[in-house]
């Protein structure tokens, strides 16, 4: 559909309870073409979500899948952030959805979107601070699900950030342990170990942090999954923030205490080179993690 008639009504469930699912993905310019990176892991998440919030997907993966192939080749892109969402619509006001065919629409949005959190952050690291909002507790909301409505915290966390001249925040858990950024997850560096926060931290389980754990122990580190006390980000070597939105964006400094070198560091750098190289088809993809973008694939025109 067109981009200015893609609109739904001020009715909609989504509108007044937040009720949507949604992924972020990239597809990247390679050598070969374009090419979607992950594509299968991101739309199994979107099922998962979906599922942890009830709301029925009544599509398959593979068709998803195809979908999105479909729309990239449909408007001639070999680069661009793709947006599947899933959201209630209807017209019934009330808290309790209306899950009957036509209440619940997917979407699949294209558009070509920069870095995230600057131009040269992933060269020059950005400044970041630890946000006074923490991410909900175990038993409040699902923060496994990526959910429209479980981005009001985020956007609490950025906001404050910003106000107080940083980029983005880092916000803990319920327990005071660190968790997240309000749109990336994190992982620190000491003595060439690599730690990222567990999924029990109220992390959403990023599937550009899958990938960075992955790279890591294939580049020799032991990577950890443990909870992360705050104090342990100011004594970090390095300290990086992932994600499809984000890439691999290294952290120069926390609460305007210097992280490392205040730039950069090796480990950072070379897990960057790696995803980024296997992400644009420079470097050869071991793991499978590329759907090519074929023009005699395209169902629909």
């Amino acid at each position: 559909m067109d981009w200015a008639g893609a609109t739904i009504h001020v009715m909609s469930h989504v509108v007044h309870y937040g009720s949507s699912v949604f992924e972020g993905i990239r597809c990247y310019e390679t050598p070969n073409g374009g090419a979607i990176f992950r594509l299968r892991e991101h739309i199994r998440r979107l099922r998962d979500s979906a599922t942890i919030y009830r709301i029925p997907l009544r599509h398959s993966i593979d068709d998803l899948m195809q979908a999105c192939l479909d729309t990239v080749a449909t408007n001639d892109l070999r680069e661009c952030y793709l947006r599947p969402v899933v959201i209630r619509t209807g017209s019934r006001m009330g808290v309790m959805p209306d899950d009957s065919e036509g209440a619940v629409e997917t979407f699949i949005v294209p558009w070509v979107w920069g870095r995230y959190l600057g131009d040269d952050a992933l060269e020059s690291g950005v400044d970041v601070c630890v946000s006074s909002w923490r991410r909900a507790a175990p038993d409040t909301f699902p923060s496994m699900a990526k959910a429209g409505g479980n981005y009001l915290n985020s956007q609490l966390s950025l906001l404050e950030a910003r106000q107080s001249g940083f980029v983005e925040g880092i916000m803990l858990d319920s327990f005071g342990y660190v968790s997240e950024g309000s749109g990336e997850n994190i992982f620190v560096v000491r003595d060439d170990v690599v730690y990222t926060p567990p999924v029990a931290s109220a992390i959403l389980p990023g599937v550009t942090r899958n990938s960075i754990m992955q790279i890591a122990r294939d580049l020799g580190h032991e990577v950890r999954e443990q909870t992360i006390p705050r104090e342990m980000l100011y004594i970090a070597d390095e300290v990086f923030f992932s994600g499809t939105a984000a890439e691999v964006t290294p952290i120069r400094s926390i609460d305007r205490i210097t992280i490392g070198e205040g730039r950069r560091g090796p480990v950072t750098r070379a897990i960057q080179q790696q995803y980024l190289g296997i992400a644009k088809g420079r470097v050869p993809d071991p793991y499978g993690w590329l759907t090519a973008i074929r023009e005699e694939e395209v169902a629909v025109r």
